[in-house]
């Protein structure tokens, strides 16, 4: 009798799943690329350009009395055992506005393995944060109360009920449940991870939390762009395009309360499903004193702390057998700067026999075919690229780009099988109006000195100088580390199987819950992609 490795058999076993929900179509794998370049005819048909939710819509109108919770929402902490529960008491003000002292509510969760009755308690902190603009006739924010309490002590992969609010009021939620993450293990995963990213809040983002929540995530990533306030003038007035309709404003103005109305109706689905987070450039948000992303870093947690980042712009966590690395692109990514100085070490503590998948995260995409905001953070890439190379990232996540895209593997512009699979979901159904054009297409490629974004700075897009391309900004024809491409509004579903198998699919507003639109197979090759062994702990006490 002949005998093989355990990995042939399951290999062969996904082989044998590697059919589509048709029954007839056999779901491809990166073994089988590199693929030849796809773009799917854009649907005139679709909404293109979306529709604000109005503050009167009921699923976005404040539901609570008093100093009753609301926005409640999950998140994760850097391991299984524990979790960050949020919300806001109290109405935020606008206008003419007087602070509410966090001092006057408690933060209190009573939380348990059954809903009856509640046996563990967990005290946090509580915030305000303001929103000031120092120019005559623009209206200052404050929020309610937000409130940030973190669990511990959780047994993995076990659904726990809660609480939320001051019982002292009283002013207490409804009992809501969260399932925490399986043990970190090379067999041990979530059983599906929603990627989202660009969402707003519009009747399409409505259309993709619908069909995100039919597929019954485990947990939620958000790859930047979360509410679109900044579309808006601070007296409530909108637009599709800020700079186009209103270009002398003396600062970039926000509309606040579509962070309030974006947690309220966000809250059906990240009250039980816990959502990370990472900024996009809608996030930036100035105000008085230079300061920015402070809504951002404000109603959301982080493992910040937890993960050795000292900055709610990067941070890294475990779910089961799955590393992510969240990284910001809104701030100092140079070799010297301390985020990557954080990267290196984080990256140097994995050990992949306990999490084989590294996946980095972060909101504009390195690799995007499109015209707009065509090679806009080059100088993120020539930093850091080879940094995640050499630590084998399998999956990259990013957003921006509204439009979907998956590459081929690659590195440095180059079909690479140790490269990372790069997926573009900028598609979660926002404001802006959708990404058609591609800079491969006659007369679309953008001219070099438009494309840094001017809040990073810097310029590194120069022309290619090897390749296809060699001496120009742009292809002639789809890149061939462009595997497939699509311009609809959408969101993915990751599910990984083992320590070498994960299936990615994508899902289009559009279409049925049935059907998909892109799904695929992502293999990792250990065995030809060696991966960096994690460093003992004494190695860091002398850096």
């Amino acid at each position: 009798m002949t005998f093989f490795p355990s990995s042939v058999f399951t290999a062969c076993f996904i082989a044998s799943l590697a059919v589509s929900r048709t029954g007839a179509k056999k779901i491809p794998s990166t073994l089988d690329g590199p693929f030849v370049p796809v773009t799917v005819p854009y649907d005139v048909s679709l909404r293109g350009n979306a529709v604000d939710l109005p503050g009167t819509d009921p699923r976005v109108r404040r539901r609570v009395q008093g100093f009753q919770p609301e926005q409640i929402s999950v998140s994760l902490s850097y391991t299984y055992d524990s979790v960050w529960i949020s919300w806001i008491t109290g109405e935020y003000q606008i206008g003419d506005i007087k602070p509410l002292d966090p001092k006057t509510v408690a933060s209190v969760v009573r939380y348990g393995l059954s809903r009856f009755p509640l046996s563990h308690v967990a005290t946090g902190y509580s915030m305000v944060y303001n929103q000031l603009y120092p120019f005559e006739g623009l209206q200052n924010y404050t929020s309610g109360i937000i409130h940030h309490v973190r669990l511990t002590g959780l047994k993995p992969n076990t659904r726990y009920y809660y609480r939320c609010g001051d019982p002292s009021i009283p002013a207490m939620s409804n009992i809501y449940h969260f399932q925490t993450m399986p043990v970190s293990g090379p067999r041990s995963y979530p059983h599906r991870i929603a990627v989202v990213g660009d969402l707003g809040l519009t009747y399409n983002t409505t259309d993709t939390i619908s069909h995100l929540m039919k597929n019954d995530p485990d947990l939620v990533l958000l790859v930047g762009d979360v509410t679109y306030a900044n579309l808006y003038l601070t007296n409530g007035t909108g637009s599709d395009c800020y700079s186009c309709s209103f270009p002398d404003t003396p600062i970039h103005e926000t509309y606040q309360p579509r962070w309030d109305y974006w947690g309220r109706f966000m809250e059906s689905l990240v009250s039980k499903v816990p959502i990370m987070v990472i900024e996009g450039n809608h996030e930036i948000e100035e105000q008085a004193g230079k300061q920015a992303f402070v809504a951002y870093s404000s109603r959301f947690t982080f493992p910040s702390k937890e993960s050795g980042s000292s900055s709610t712009h990067y941070y890294s966590f475990n779910a089961g057998g799955i590393h992510f690395v969240m990284l910001g692109a809104y701030i100092a990514y140079s070799k010297s700067a301390e985020q990557y100085k954080w990267l290196e070490r984080d990256l140097a503590k994995v050990d992949r026999s306990v999490t084989p998948w590294l996946v980095a995260v972060w909101h504009p995409p390195w690799y995007s075919t499109y015209k707009a905001h065509y090679r806009e953070v080059e100088c993120m890439r020539v930093e850091m690229e080879e940094l995640l190379y050499s630590y084998s990232v399998d999956i990259v996540f990013n957003g921006h780009v509204h439009a979907y895209e998956r590459s081929n593997r690659v590195y440095n512009y180059s079909l690479d099988p140790c490269g990372p699979v790069y997926f573009t979901v900028g598609d979660g159904g926002n404001r802006e109006k959708m990404a058609i054009e591609h800079a491969d297409e006659p007369g679309r490629c953008p001219e070099p000195s438009t494309t840094p974004d001017t809040y990073m700075g810097g310029f590194c897009a120069l022309n290619f100088t090897s390749g296809p391309a060699a001496g120009k900004f742009c292809w002639d024809w789809q890149p061939e580390y462009s595997a497939f491409r699509e311009s609809s509004f959408g969101h993915g579903i990751l599910e990984v199987k083992n320590e070498t198998w994960a299936l990615w699919t994508w899902y289009r507003n559009q279409d049925s819950q049935s059907e998909v639109g892109d799904q695929i197979y992502i293999v990792r090759q250990p065995g030809i992609c060696p991966v960096h062994k994690a460093l003992p702990a004494s190695w860091f006490a002398y850096r």
